[in-house]
């Protein structure tokens, strides 16, 4: 799917908040998606499909070893469609100067469909924060990636 990825802003802030809703149980908060967007430590990046509408987003915080993908979310009906794949690309382009840090995020352990997307883009299990989830105490995949060796020589 063609989508036009760049800098969230400020005024997706309404359709973050949807898209939130539509794909968790414990949405994020406004106020959490704006300190996000405001820290220089983080990147916030839109998925823009056709006349700008945003479809997919990925908030990324930058920590001393690791790019954490802190919040990553598509659209139901777009989903499987090539959107999260092309966030978590981008993620890996932009930061590829930064050859120090690897990345890590954390996925409910039922999620399959997410766990297979992130091996695929070389994404591996370290361990399990258990009952990570507060809205049922769900475990949570710890998941790593190493900087690829392109990505290092950058």
């Amino acid at each position: 799917m063609n989508v036009e990825l760049r800098r969230l802003e400020a005024n997706d802030l309404d359709v973050v908040e949807e898209i939130e809703r539509a794909s968790y149980p414990t949405p994020w908060s406004r106020a959490m998606f704006a300190a996000e967007l405001q820290k220089p430590s983080s990147l916030a990046i839109g998925a823009y499909h056709d006349a700008g509408e945003l479809v997919g987003y990925a908030i990324v915080s930058r920590y001393v070893d690791a790019w954490h993908v802190m919040n990553i979310a598509v659209v139901p009906e777009f989903r499987r469609r090539g959107i999260g794949k092309s966030l978590l690309e981008r993620l890996f382009e932009v930061t590829a100067a930064d050859p120090r840090r690897g990345y890590t995020l954390e996925v409910r352990v039922s999620n399959t469909e997410a766990i297979r997307l992130y091996e695929r883009l070389g994404f591996e299990a370290r361990g399990i924060r258990r009952g990570y989830y507060t809205d049922n105490r769900e475990d949570a995949l710890i998941m790593w990636r190493e900087p690829t060796p392109t990505e290092k020589a950058s």
